[in-house]
């Protein structure tokens, strides 16, 4: 079992301002808009524990803070 804190890519979006909701964070993720470290992600759910970059719509920012 892992105890690792995390955040779902979807929720990362919304916390970093990238989107302004979680029904936009999900067509732009499963659209393949979304990169996350320069690989286009398609997974909602992906887990992100800090550190990753996440690209979208010329906006970036870095995953920090997860718990």
């Amino acid at each position: 079992m892992n105890d690792l804190a995390y955040i779902t890519l979807q929720q990362a979006l919304k916390k970093y301002d990238l989107v302004t909701t979680g029904g936009h964070a999900k067509i732009v993720i499963q659209n393949g808009e979304v990169k996350v470290d320069g690989v286009v992600e398609t997974r909602r759910g992906r887990k992100l524990y800090g550190g990753e970059k996440i690209a979208y719509n010329e906006k970036v920012a870095i995953v920090e803070h997860v718990n």
